[in-house]
């Protein structure tokens, strides 16, 4: 599964600071349809993230009923990306 998403980049605070880009409702819906096939414990489910010409594997994180993308320094840094930009991301899902 491939999906296309927009959001802007915020900064979490907890005990271990990270940023993240929120998944908009209608893409957590559909990956939502497909998570217990997928997730290895706690709701967590395996993605590979492309933004800019930067890709990488993570997890998305549940949150709030939905997903958040963390977003690696390293990827943050090679696309020149900060808190409050706005960013196209795509995610695959091995389903």
């Amino acid at each position: 599964m491939e999906l296309e998403l927009t959001g802007e980049v915020w900064f979490w605070r907890g005990p271990a600071p990270h940023h993240f880009v929120s998944v908009p409702e209608d893409a957590a819906a559909l990956i939502e349809e497909v998570a217990a096939a997928v997730t290895y414990g706690w709701g967590m489910v395996p993605v590979t993230v492309r933004l800019g010409g930067s890709t990488w594997t993570t997890s998305l994180w549940p949150k709030d009923g939905g997903y958040i993308v963390p977003l690696k320094l390293a990827v943050r840094r090679a696309e020149e990306v900060d808190v409050g930009d706005t960013v196209e991301v795509r995610l695959t899902l091995d389903v």
